[in-house]
């Protein structure tokens, strides 16, 4: 079960909202999703968290709906942008969306079968479904330290509980504060991509990034 610690609120699922609010705008995977997507597409954030990723694609004119089940986590999505407080497996809005993210590793972290299921559902039939999922080198290597954005990193506690999945524990630090969250990753390799979409109604459609770490699907109209 994920966990967290640290000052400030700490989100069921083990996030801190204090960390993602001096962590910068995530300009990169802004800027990727953009450019995977028609202009003005409507984008459907799943675990949007304080809009590190939403800001920015509302700024490039997407018209976004923020989805997190962190109620203060949502509080500081600048008004002006739609939120919606649920989880992510029982969200059912009336609506559809041009894109659905799955970002920050979820489909790593998460039940997949109750989390593909709910971006199918929510993708036009002519949508897409853009994931991020871990490098494989999550999984082979060891603990780390790194700094990024003027923040320190450390992953640590990293132990393989089963073939395919490993718990660890990353630990974030600005200046005297420090943030723990405790998670296990499964594994997706690109021999398994294809059935876990299909298990959710969706295919393979394109990877998006050179590492293979982002990718895009589309809604199987045959099922």
């Amino acid at each position: 079960m994920s966990h967290g610690t640290g000052p400030g609120p700490i989100a069921a699922d083990g996030s801190a909202v204090e960390y993602y609010l001096v962590a910068p705008p995530d300009e990169t995977s802004a800027a990727l999703v953009h450019e995977a997507l028609p202009d003005g597409a409507s984008v459907l954030e799943l675990g949007a968290g304080t809009g590190r990723v939403t800001v920015p694609l509302s700024a490039r004119g997407h018209e976004v709906t923020a989805v997190d089940a962190s109620a203060e986590m949502l509080a500081h999505i600048p008004s002006g942008i739609r939120t919606v407080r649920s989880s992510i497996e029982e969200l059912a809005l009336d609506e559809r969306f041009d894109a659905v993210l799955l970002m920050s590793y979820l489909v790593n972290y998460g039940d997949r079968d109750m989390l593909l299921p709910a971006c199918r559902r929510h993708a036009r039939p002519e949508g897409q479904v853009l994931i991020q999922r871990e490098p494989a080198g999550m999984f082979d290597g060891g603990p780390r330290a790194w700094t990024r954005g003027g923040l320190g990193y450390r992953l640590r506690d990293v132990e393989r509980v089963a073939p395919d999945a490993v718990t660890a524990t990353m630990e974030y630090s600005d200046g005297d504060r420090t943030w723990t969250h405790t998670f296990t990753s499964r594994r997706l390799d690109d021999d398994d991509i294809p059935g876990v979409l299909a298990a959710a109604g969706l295919r393979f459609d394109r990877f998006l990034t050179e590492d293979r770490t982002w990718l895009a699907a589309r809604p199987d109209l045959a099922n």
